[in-house]
């Protein structure tokens, strides 16, 4: 997937496809899959290929991609599963797409932050792009590969040479820090109900699947923020619960990529989180508007040009930037800090495709 932009639309234009296609369709949605054969792409495939709203799942990568489709092929769900391996295949995987999701990429290992995958996975994602701005310029696209504070300028900036670039169509897909929130909000007020006496409030904040903890900023580090001021359902948190809970949240990634020792990063939470939020722009296409966080071209925040807050979801991807909402004194300092920090990380992005 590293090949050189042009030449991947060039293989593209050899292979004697037709014209380009500006389809966007809510009654059998495509979704694509770039990256399908790697260890976010697999378990992420599988949650798709299970989502009755996909009705054509076509699954890239440079190799082993019709083992992967084969696989999924079995299974009785009714979305169409296509392979596709190689350059050549690309236009192919992504043309007519509706929803396009990026997980393609290397991933991280102990002692490594997400920036130092930056060369690698920016040359991807830019070439991607490329092709995708020929193939799919209507489709929504949804970018898990990391660093996503630098990759999703990338594909945007991509996008503006080919004039085809709609900021309510590119995501960087923050859904893993809402999935990890939630999970550890709700597994610390499970410890604490154990003694103590419930109130019904306070056991429905003990589910995890009925907590709700928007999560605004980026997808690294001190840029990821949780809103803990905002849990739903309405949760109190001691200063120092606080304290020690938001750089777990911020540091998760890294708890993972510890613990597997080298054997990789995030993968099967990611997979959950990539799915579900392919499954909610699927939702919006076909008017179901709901609400997600995700990281995209925003003005909720001075000074930044891309910020993660809650949006809404809708037909043609982004319907409203909902913004941070009220929070409290320390979350505005958090939010304040991490303001220089996504300037550098958009700025990195935004020079790799000036000069390449």
């Amino acid at each position: 997937m590293s090949l050189p932009a042009k030449a991947l639309v060039q293989a593209a234009a050899n292979s004697g496809l037709r014209a380009v296609s500006v389809r966007h369709s809510s009654q059998a949605p495509k979704v694509a899959l770039l990256g399908a054969a790697g260890g976010i792409g697999q378990p992420l495939g599988l949650l798709l290929k299970q989502d009755p709203l996909v009705a054509h799942l076509a699954l890239y990568d440079v190799v082993n991609t019709p083992g992967v489709a084969a696989d999924l092929s079995h299974i009785d769900s009714n979305a169409k599963v296509t392979a596709h391996t190689g350059p050549k295949e690309l236009y192919a995987a992504v043309e007519n797409a509706d929803v396009i999701v990026i997980p393609a990429g290397v991933p991280r290992k102990p002692g490594m932050t997400r920036d130092d995958l930056f060369n690698t996975n920016a040359g991807i994602v830019r070439d991607l792009a490329a092709v995708i701005a020929k193939a799919s310029p209507k489709a929504l696209i949804a970018i898990i590969t990391n660093p996503v504070n630098s990759t999703v300028p990338i594909a945007s900036e991509v996008l503006k040479k080919a004039g085809v670039y709609d900021p309510k169509r590119v995501f960087g897909v923050t859904t893993l820090d809402v999935v990890r929130s939630q999970a550890f909000v709700a597994e610390l007020k499970r410890l604490q109900s154990t003694v103590r006496i419930h109130t019904f409030l306070c056991f429905q904040g003990h589910d995890a699947s009925k907590t709700v903890v928007p999560v605004v900023g980026g997808h690294a580090g001190i840029t990821i923020i949780p809103l803990l001021s905002q849990v739903t359902p309405s949760t109190k948190f001691s200063e120092e619960e606080i304290a020690k809970l938001t750089p777990r949240i911020q540091d998760a990634g890294t708890e993972v990529v510890n613990a597997k020792a080298g054997a990789g990063s995030a993968t099967l939470s990611m997979a959950l989180a990539g799915a579900r939020f392919a499954n909610a722009l699927v939702r919006g296409i076909k008017g179901q508007k709901n609400v997600q966080c995700a990281y995209v071209a925003s003005d909720a925040v001075k000074g930044v040009e891309y910020f993660s807050t809650p949006v809404e979801l809708g037909p043609n991807g982004v319907e409203k930037i909902l913004g941070v909402g009220k929070v409290s004194a320390f979350e505005q300092k958090l939010i304040d800090a991490s303001v220089p920090e996504l300037n550098k990380n958009i700025a990195k992005g935004v020079a790799f495709v000036k000069g390449n």
